[in-house]
């Protein structure tokens, strides 16, 4: 794994373009094919390792959120390929339509994830996981019931966040396997007990990393059994945590990548954003760059938690590298 620290005196809102990377590349599987067929295709590059009991980490959306990952898409995939599998969630810190698992299990219902088993992981209660080598945390409070799975697939939605720049799988385990209660307050007021208006006082820099370590607890838990998948679809600026508050799309679709690096297919991710032309990635781009959401990323390598240099493997023309130029050549502007 890649543990090269950053450059002095940069931080999350600076892009470190391909030729400033250091190490070995790791390998981040593409297609255009935004569908049922091009999300089995891509799962079926990345599974070696999933086995026994299987979590497949999704972000459910809040009621009648209109950029989650398409329900038929996700139902396809776990027929075919993950028949015995459970989404897993947790409860929210903010208050909405799924900070208590009663609420929780109504939206579930709303927004039609009826067709497996759902487990929202810290419905009966929490523990505490091991952070190896982080800063502000030796470990982190999940769910419970996350000890039951012995694989975990983190199928994410790739969008903008209001917070966090953008959340990728960093942001889909990070955030969506601590708890709601006090995962969730370690990481956004900086501590268990908090008063209320501290509940969102950690900001950039700081809550990045808190976001990493987070997730290291969980990828580290499940090593050699996890892998990862980017839908690039419906990027608002927003995530799906705001609902039909979410901004409007105007990122053009991009495509689905997999890998089982978490850092470098988040990298590719942010990679084929910053390869659109200029009027189709700024807003995406000022979002992330104005939350210092960079680090996420800088962050991870320092941490050993991936490789931000990667070949892009193009599975719709025969499995051969491509550019990040290519492979958004002939994206459109988004239809809405």
């Amino acid at each position: 794994m890649g543990n090269s620290k950053i450059m002095p005196g940069i931080g999350g809102e600076h892009y470190i373009p391909y030729s400033e990377r250091t190490g070995d590349e790791a390998v981040v599987y593409f297609t255009r094919d935004l569908s049922a067929a091009g999300l089995r295709k891509l799962y079926e590059k990345v599974n070696d390792g999933i086995t026994g009991k299987v979590a497949v980490k999704l972000h459910t959306g809040e009621k009648n959120g209109p950029n989650i990952i398409p329900r038929e898409w996700v139902k396809e995939l776990l027929a075919a390929d993950l028949p015995d599998a459970t989404i897993v969630e947790t409860n929210t810190f903010y208050v909405g339509d799924r900070d208590t698992t009663e609420k929780h299990r109504e939206t579930l219902k709303v927004n039609g994830w009826t067709f497996c088993p759902v487990d929202i992981m810290d419905e009966e209660g929490t523990t505490m996981l091991p952070v190896k080598g982080g800063k502000w945390f030796t470990e982190m409070s999940v769910g419970d019931h996350m000890t039951r799975y012995d694989s975990l697939v983190a199928l994410t939605h790739f969008k903008g966040h209001v917070m966090g720049g953008f959340g990728g799988s960093n942001k889909n385990l990070g955030i969506g396997c601590a708890d709601g209660k006090i995962g969730k307050a370690m990481i956004h007021a900086g501590k268990k007990d908090y008063k209320e208006s501290e509940a969102w006082s950690v900001h950039e820099e700081e809550l990045m990393e808190r976001i990493a370590e987070s997730t290291k607890a969980t990828v580290d838990y499940f090593e050699g059994h996890i892998t990862f998948i980017n839908v690039l679809r419906n990027m608002s600026v927003s995530c799906d945590c705001e609902g039909t508050a979410a901004a409007p799309v105007v990122t053009p679709n991009i495509g689905i990548l997999a890998s089982t690096d978490l850092l470098a297919i988040d990298q590719a991710s942010v990679d084929l954003v910053y390869a659109l032309e200029l009027d189709d990635r700024h807003d995406l781009v000022e979002r992330i760059e104005t939350r210092h959401g960079l680090r996420q990323l800088s962050y991870m390598k320092e941490l050993g938690m991936g490789h931000d240099k990667y070949r892009l493997i193009d599975t719709d023309n025969g499995d051969v590298p491509v550019s990040l130029k290519d492979a958004v050549k002939d994206v459109v502007p988004f239809q809405g």
